[in-house]
């Protein structure tokens, strides 16, 4: 079976690229806006654990909709939903008999609930394969930290290849860097550096 699976080159998306691989063909899917070059830093964390990897067209207009629909919300929840729901739909339209990414089962945002499951499946004839869904944060934590090297730090030192990182520089552009710090709430985030 041909995966195609979202890939930002952090833990979660990479460990479910790892539960995948025994059974399934997996390429990963660096998906860009086009609006930065973050897409790269997923494409190195691919190649650090040896796993195919191409870029995923996303369209920049989905981008500013998002961006828009932040700084209105006055959070990012609901922007990065949509345009995690456009990046699987996108990866649904392409050569895969099968679709992942790494949401895990206590993810608020973006999460894939059964329904946007099930509507892809039946509207594209591909398989949604969830690895994670049954697994909680510390459960992945102990898993990665059997099969994978991790750098971590505060989101806006440790730059990979999610949605986020465009969203935000989106929003920079339009309404400066001390908005994008009101709206996007100071998180850990993980880059993969390679396989232990």
């Amino acid at each position: 079976m041909e995966v195609g699976l979202l890939y930002s080159g952090g833990k979660d998306s990479t460990l479910a690229a790892l539960l995948l691989e025994r059974f399934c063909a997996v390429t990963l899917l660096c998906g860009s806006f086009g609006v930065t070059d973050d897409h790269e830093h997923a494409q190195r964390a691919a190649a650090a654990v040896d796993l195919p990897a191409r870029r995923l067209d996303l369209d920049p207009d989905v981008a500013r909709d998002a961006a828009d629909r932040i700084v209105v919300d006055g959070f990012p929840r609901n922007g990065i939903q949509q345009v995690h729901e456009h990046a699987l739909e996108r990866a649904a339209a392409g050569p895969f008999d099968a679709i992942s990414d790494g949401t895990r089962r206590d993810d608020r945002t973006p999460a894939v609930p059964r329904s946007l499951a099930q509507s892809i499946e039946d509207r594209h004839g591909v398989a949604h394969l969830a690895p994670l869904a049954g697994f909680g944060r510390d459960a992945i934590d102990n898993l990665v930290g059997e099969a994978l090297t991790v750098e971590t730090g505060p989101s806006e030192e440790i730059p990979k290849g999610d949605y986020e990182a465009e969203l935000r520089a989106l929003i920079a552009a339009e309404y400066g860097e001390e908005r994008v710090e009101e709206l996007f709430p100071k998180h850990v985030q993980s880059r993969v550096t390679g396989r232990q």
